[in-house]
């Protein structure tokens, strides 16, 4: 026999977008059951995204730290040639993810939100069924919040399965592949074929457009080629994959010349598309975007009261976006005239090295002539040096309107420079003209200061170049 429940705000999805919102629902007093779908709490990114691979990246760079120690020895250390268990470093890993899995159940917890594990699907907008362990469960609400994420693209000539395997897969080998060919030359791709080559695989990247990371700019993305280049990645830009045949990948490359590059691994990450198949989408009459769920600045759908967030809702698909909307939709549901339009949502590529990128870049105002633009290099900067992250072409770089010297956009590449997103995001969020953040008094000797030093030189006075 189904059981029946009713709630004030139902959640389906419990990733990023769904365990926020949640949270924020149970703290502002509404009752809230959240339904987990299958990933787990935090969907993909703390389960098998964001949080795991960038331990295995984390592990990959000291992996290669030690063979650098090992191999002539590096700042005057040396050591033993060192040998990686892929399996145990996996171990690790999977306990980071249970760590943060158990945090988040207790949050919820706290927050007197009813989790729910099951996949749910919609009969109408406001009613589910929950195909649960103890047996069918369906739930009706006066609210309802879509959070069901993404998944990976999958190539129809190239399905996963076997060795050919997503990112999800990539991340839980049991060794180190002799060879691996990375279809897709985009963040996704970039992260962990960079790690693998650090744990000593041969890899070679199979990307359609003509360079690297196209989004970004040469600027940015020339250091990381560089790198990529410099240890032993074999690049095929311009090129088509095809098919994988007797441990074999078929690609053309830009000439029409037909390749056969053998490969242990093919890892496919060409993307990731919404995840609207299997729940009921169609049932619940909701407007789309093309492949997304379309929503206003309040994140609400068009029908009534059925909300959506996160990777559903359209780029850029990251998790922290996803969080934001989650919150914003709780304080509506709860009253509050809140809506979600940031100035900007940073974003961070954790190759080698890092990029991040905030507000607008080059190729957003080509043709103007009313944007300063000023660089400045991490091999300027001590602390950069101090750490091995000033020699491999990194810097930071503001774009500003000439007529009143507001931030229109930040931009960096160099190692560790991940940890100046934030900086760069609430900077354009609170409106920072040029003189702002030239009148911070940054802390000597770190990373940040090379924001501080763009800002100078944009004014036309920098200081240690």
């Amino acid at each position: 026999m189904t059981q029946t429940l009713t709630t004030k705000v139902l959640i389906i999805g419990a990733g990023t977008g769904g365990y926020v919102a949640g949270i924020r629902c149970g703290q502002l007093g509404l009752d809230t059951v959240l339904v987990d779908g299958g990933d787990g709490l935090g969907g993909t990114c703390l389960n098998v995204g964001c949080i795991p691979s960038k331990a295995i990246i984390h592990a990959a760079s000291k992996f290669e730290t030690v063979s650098k120690a090992a191999d002539g020895g590096t700042l005057g250390i040396t050591a033993s040639k060192p040998a990686i268990d892929l399996t145990a470093t996996v171990a690790w890993k999977d306990g980071i993810v249970r760590k943060l899995n158990t945090g988040v159940a207790g949050l919820l917890k706290k927050s007197k939100v009813k989790v729910i594990k099951g996949w749910a699907t919609f009969s109408d907008a406001k009613t589910c069924t929950v195909k649960t362990a103890d047996g069918d469960l369906t739930i009706s609400a006066e609210h309802v919040i879509l959070a069901t994420g993404s998944d990976p693209v999958e190539l129809p000539f190239l399905p996963f399965g076997g060795d050919v395997i997503s990112s999800t897969e990539a991340l839980s080998l049991d060794k180190v592949p002799g060879k691996l060919v990375v279809v897709g030359g985009g963040y996704i791709g970039l992260e962990l074929g960079i790690a693998y080559r650090k744990l000593g695989a041969e890899v070679t990247i199979v990307e359609m457009a003509d360079r690297l990371l196209p989004l970004y700019d040469k600027a940015l993305t020339d250091p990381v080629q560089k790198w990529l280049e410099k240890h032993g990645v074999d690049l095929h830009l311009g090129a088509k994959a095809g098919s994988f045949e007797k441990g074999a990948l078929n690609v053309t490359d830009k000439d029409g010349k037909a390749l056969k590059l053998k490969a242990d691994k093919v890892l496919v990450t060409v993307g990731r598309k919404p995840r609207t198949q299997g729940w009921g989408l169609e049932n619940m009459g909701v407007a789309m975007a093309g492949p997304f769920v379309k929503i206003d600045e309040r994140c609400a759908t068009s029908m009534k009261n059925v909300w959506a967030v996160g990777d559903l809702t359209g780029e850029p698909m990251l998790a922290h976006k996803g969080s934001a909307q989650g919150e914003v939709v709780a304080e509506r549901i709860a009253g509050h005239d809140k809506i979600f339009n940031p100035v900007t949502i940073a974003a961070v590529c954790f190759t080698e090295p890092e990029i991040v990128s905030a507000g607008l870049g080059p190729l957003d105002i080509e043709g103007r002539d009313d944007v300063i633009q000023a660089v400045f290099p991490l091999a300027a900067i001590g602390r950069a040096l101090a750490i091995e992250a000033g020699e491999d072409g990194g810097f930071v770089r503001v774009l500003a309107s000439k007529a009143d010297h507001r931030l229109l956009g930040v931009q960096a590449v160099g190692q560790h420079v991940a940890e100046l997103s934030n900086s760069f995001a609430q900077m354009l969020e609170m409106g920072a003209v040029l003189e702002d953040v030239a009148g911070i008094i940054h802390v000597h000797p770190t990373l940040g200061e090379a924001f501080h030093e763009a800002s100078l030189r944009a004014l036309g006075h920098a200081i240690h170049i």
